[in-house]
């Protein structure tokens, strides 16, 4: 067992260390989504590129369908198949495949375990703070630096809410 928050030495260096040494984190939001993931990097001390080691069990799926303004990602599958959702396409992914997400395509991708095995899988992305994400589906638009989520239907024009009407303006003086 690992008894290391980081492999980050009393003097500040990253050292080397095995993936098992990095505590497993497990999320699910109902019976539909949910995985577990080493947050590789994130033990590792970076800060610009994020890298995890996932693994999603038989028949859920990874995230909610989405792309990425700002960042890029990529997966490769280490072990196990599942299916790779990329907009309204499907395709099936096995150990050695690599898909790349480049930085706006304005396509929502997400992956779901067809199989009856675990998939495991690199996940390798940015962590740039001013991200935004787009959720096609749901209509949700992330972004990071606020840490908040909107409607992506409650547009606004540019001029919307402004008085647009000539004011009479006077200089104040002290």
């Amino acid at each position: 067992m690992n008894d290391r928050a980081t492999s980050v030495n009393a003097e500040g260096i990253s050292e080397p260390f095995a993936s098992e040494a990095v505590p497993v984190e497990e999320w699910s939001e109902g019976t539909r989504y949910g995985s577990r993931f080493r947050y590789l990097s994130g033990f590792g001390g970076a800060n610009h590129v994020g890298v995890a080691l996932e693994e999603l069990a038989p028949g859920m799926e990874s995230s909610l369908n989405h792309y990425h303004m700002i960042e890029e990602e990529q997966a490769f599958i280490l072990e196990g198949e599942m299916t790779l959702r990329l907009g309204e396409k499907t395709y099936p992914m096995k150990a050695g495949d690599h898909v790349c997400f480049p930085a706006g395509q304005k396509v929502g991708h997400s992956f779901y375990n067809h199989s009856a095995s675990p998939c495991r899988f690199i996940m390798i992305g940015e962590k740039n703070p001013n991200e935004v994400v787009v959720y096609p589906e749901t209509g949700r638009v992330g972004v990071r630096l606020m840490g908040e989520g909107y409607d992506r239907s409650s547009t606004m024009d540019y001029w919307q809410g402004a008085d647009t009407r000539k004011q009479e303006r006077t200089l104040s003086s002290d």
